[in-house]
């Protein structure tokens, strides 16, 4: 998995720029970057390395990777906006016991919270492809993307009760299956995973505000729900 490296200031500048123009040459970029020929021409290269511009015939563009990194931006602050994080949900059942793999987080935040477990959705795959994946690699388990049945999105934001501030912003699709093969791996760095009953969850002090709408999907299709949930330092 890639991440995007941190860019400067200037290095913005001259992103937003390129925005709303095909192309522009050395001394346009150094004026939009209120910067010294040389600290202009130090910027510029950096995003050339970095594969955000494109050089051709001394002018310059924005490359398909800038491009998309460039569309993130608010021309406004000249910042790179934030935008909620896209994961999936996965909610095994037993068809032999009717029991559900519940995961009990052992790592910050919300360390020893009980719910199903879930994961975030890599660049280029699809919501399927994340089921299968992470659920082997949490559970030890195999699974066939066409066994996973979609249960509906659920949008969550979290506020801190400390500043009131949101400091999650997640869109979950949820996903069902009663079709696996394989042995549960009970014990993993970060966590532990058990065969429950819902109501087993629910009598845990430590269970997520969102279990019961993550539950409801364990029998049928949720649709679109959305909440906004508070959690304090003692929690988050």
């Amino acid at each position: 998995m890639t991440h995007e490296a941190t860019v400067h200031e200037a290095q913005t500048k001259i992103l937003r720029e390129l925005l709303f123009q095909k192309d522009a040459n050395f001394v346009e970029l150094c004026k939009v970057s209120d910067l010294e020929n040389d600290h202009a021409k130090f910027h510029i290269k950096r995003l050339v390395e970095l594969g955000y511009l494109d050089k051709i015939s001394g002018r310059y563009s924005l490359s398909v990777k800038g491009k998309e990194y460039a569309n993130k931006l608010d021309t406004d602050t000249n910042t790179i906006e934030r935008q909620p994080k896209l994961t999936t949900i996965m909610i095994v059942q037993n068809p032999k016991t009717g029991k559900f793999i519940i995961q009990e987080r052992l790592k910050n935040p919300y360390y020893g919270f009980m719910t199903f477990y879930s994961g975030k959705v890599q660049w280029g795959e699809s919501v399927y492809e994340t089921a299968v994946r992470e659920t082997l690699e949490e559970t030890g388990l195999n699974t066939n993307a066409s066994d996973w049945q979609w249960r509906g999105v659920y949008h969550e934001r979290v506020r801190h009760s400390d500043n009131n501030e949101i400091v999650e912003d997640k869109i979950f699709c949820i996903f069902y299956t009663d079709k696996f093969s394989g042995d549960l791996v009970t014990d993993f760095e970060g966590g532990k995973n058990y065969w429950l009953d819902l109501d087993e969850v629910r009598s845990n002090p430590k269970h997520y505000k969102s279990f019961e709408i993550e539950a409801r999907a364990a029998t049928e299709f949720i649709g679109l729900i959305e909440s906004i949930d508070e959690y304090g330092v003692d929690d988050f």
